[in-house]
């Protein structure tokens, strides 16, 4: 290995251990059940209202694609917001993400007349 490289790999190494030591991470497998595709996901502490997005790289296409994602914080318990392709929103309120890595988004509401 190049000293180049030894110098960056041990940076890099260094970069990831002072942000992980910052906030604790949460893993979650989010699935998509719902029949639009969701393009936004943010996360905020029960009750807050102050939701911050976490990437999803690429929109979850609905009837069942799924994607893993991280969910930086102190707590376990959080609001989820999604927020679908049409511009809908449904918000998961007070979800235990140390208990639950699993969560399945399920079809939005019909809306009435439509």
């Amino acid at each position: 290995m190049t000293p180049i490289r030894i110098a960056l790999a041990g940076l890099l190494s260094t970069l990831a251990t002072q942000a992980g030591a910052n906030e604790p991470t949460h893993y979650v497998d989010l699935v998509n059940r719902a029949h639009d595709s969701v393009t936004a996901f943010e996360t905020a502490i029960p009750g807050s209202d102050a939701f911050r997005e976490t990437s999803l790289g690429a929109p979850l296409r609905g009837g069942g694609d799924s994607a893993t994602v991280q969910v930086a914080g102190e707590g376990c318990r959080y609001d989820l917001r999604f927020t679908f392709g049409n511009g809908r929103a449904m918000v998961y309120r007070d979800i235990d993400l140390c208990r639950y890595s699993t969560v399945r988004i399920r079809p939005l509401p019909r809306i009435p007349g439509q």
